[in-house]
């Protein structure tokens, strides 16, 4: 019977021993991929200020181009540089 029981409680500390190491890996594991979410959340950020360079630029290119445009009718350039300059006035009114 002692001989039953000390297997078993070999069998236990194996298997205690084998859930340390699948902890300890799972552990290291959960480090690693914390280090991949924060990575990737950086180049999210830095690819969204990107997008917003990139739309500010193509927004001023559409103004630009239809201001300079031979084609383009006056009254809509009149009204695009309205809506700026109210655009404007609002962010100096936010910042009084």
């Amino acid at each position: 019977m002692a001989e039953y029981q000390d297997k078993l409680l070999i069998d236990l500390e194996v298997r205690i021993k084998q859930l340390m190491l699948l902890c300890d890996s799972l552990k290291d594991e959960n480090v690693r991929l914390k280090a991949e979410i924060q990575s990737k959340q950086q180049e999210i950020d830095s690819l969204n200020i990107e997008l917003k360079q990139l739309k500010t630029k193509y927004d001023n290119l559409k103004l630009a181009r239809t201001i300079t445009a031979a084609s383009v009718n006056v009254d809509d350039a009149r009204a695009k540089l309205s809506k700026l300059v109210r655009e404007v006035d609002k962010c100096i009114n936010l910042l009084k």
